[in-house]
């Protein structure tokens, strides 16, 4: 017998251009209530006019750092979904952002995985996990030494391992 998700009764709201991306990530989190949003404006609306346990916004396309913004400005833990903005460039523009996580759209298997741990209050230990399980996925997307290249990640990744040595 499984155990009940932490997200079930959970309200998200999830903007993306990609009409299927809405309906997979709705599918993906069944057991939560998943408001969706195709465009910035209503993304906007939304979230100017609800409150959220999770925000997940892609980035193309919506004007996803716009709504970032705004969705850490209302107190909602936010996730980046993306597919075409994925870049170190991107990753670290929303971490400085606050997001709480950065997913490739490639990995959202893994979605729920992810928003259970920042339901749970474990923010950081998201981020630990998606150093950590992507980091392959990372250096085959972005080259082998790219944290090297900023030492924003240098000084991010030293955050965490002392966050995560305080954890234990």
């Amino acid at each position: 017998m499984s155990k009940e998700s932490p997200l079930k009764g959970r309200t998200v709201l999830v903007v993306d251009d990609e009409p299927d991306i809405l309906d997979s990530v709705a599918e993906i989190l069944d057991m939560a209530i998943v408001q969706k949003a195709g465009d910035y404006e209503t993304g906007l609306q939304y979230l100017l006019g609800y409150t959220y346990d999770i925000v997940i916004l892609d980035i193309m396309g919506v004007n996803g750092f716009q709504l970032l913004r705004e969705s850490v400005d209302r107190g909602f833990p936010t996730i980046m979904l993306t597919a075409h903005a994925l870049t170190p460039e991107a990753l670290k523009k929303s971490i400085k952002l606050g997001a709480v996580s950065f997913l490739p759209k490639e990995q959202m298997r893994d979605l729920r995985a992810y928003l259970e741990d920042v339901v749970m209050g474990r923010k950081k230990q998201a981020w630990q996990k998606i150093y950590g399980k992507l980091s392959v996925y990372f250096n085959r997307r972005f080259g082998q030494g790219w944290r090297e290249k900023d030492a924003f990640f240098e000084q991010f990744e030293e955050e965490l391992r002392k966050e995560t040595i305080s954890l234990r």
